[in-house]
């Protein structure tokens, strides 16, 4: 069998290796499995109650992705956050993302700018007892409203790309700087606003932009200090 028809026999929806490389990939992007922590396959097949082989599959899968490394005399291992890399990717998703907000804006209805604010009072509602990977799920579900109806269909994609970059280096950014979770919420519900009354293309731009970079910054003066 070819390489290509092990992937894809490794992907098969409900198959053990597909859920072998769910629970895997959830546990290091929950923080489970944090960087350096060593992967060993007898053990994962044990916990899972499957055998070592889609366990193996599942974690090749995981070292194609850039999630598991694998060292001389070692093995598998979780692979450690490139904060370099993560730089790049806020700088590249605050730009496009904020094209895409400003795009989509004309097309976003009531019930979507009701929804959206719905998801932000759940997000408001996990700042007294805070949960950072939920509530960085629903940060990627209030902003999936705001962009998803872009019309040009290649920034939306870079700005699909861009997430799921930030999925693969486990970035729950509110992890380390939780205090800019209740900034957010306030900047969700600005940016609501402009898009409700009509503001132009610009300003709301400008605002979703900034929103995104000022994660960024409050990440990296964490990080500096």
């Amino acid at each position: 069998m070819t390489e290509t028809a092990l992937t894809e026999a490794a992907a098969t929806p409900g198959s053990k290796s597909e859920q072998a490389y769910q629970a895997v990939k959830g546990r290091i992007v929950e923080g489970t499995y944090t960087p350096g922590y060593r992967l060993v396959l007898g053990s994962i097949a044990k916990d899972l109650g499957f055998s070592v082989v889609p366990v193996r599959e599942a974690i090749r899968r995981l070292e194609a992705e850039g999630l598991v490394t694998f060292e001389r005399n070692v093995g598998a291992t979780v692979a450690g956050i490139d904060p370099t890399e993560y730089l790049y990717t806020m700088q590249t998703l605050s730009i496009v993302e904020g094209a895409a907000t400003a795009l989509s804006a004309p097309l976003i209805d009531a019930a979507a700018i009701a929804r959206a604010r719905a998801v932000n009072q759940e997000m408001r509602d996990c700042l007294d007892h805070f949960d950072p990977v939920r509530f960085t799920q629903l940060n990627q579900d209030f902003h999936s409203v705001l962009f998803e109806h872009c019309p040009n269909p290649h920034i939306l994609d870079l700005v699909h790309r861009g997430w799921n970059r930030l999925a693969s280096l486990r970035s729950s950014t509110f992890r380390f700087v939780p205090g800019r979770a209740r900034d957010s919420v306030e900047e969700h519900e600005n940016l609501l606003k402009l898009i409700e009354t009509g503001a132009d293309a610009e300003q709301i731009e400008k605002a979703a932009r900034l929103h995104r970079s000022a994660t960024l910054d409050a990440y990296l003066a964490q990080t500096n200090h």
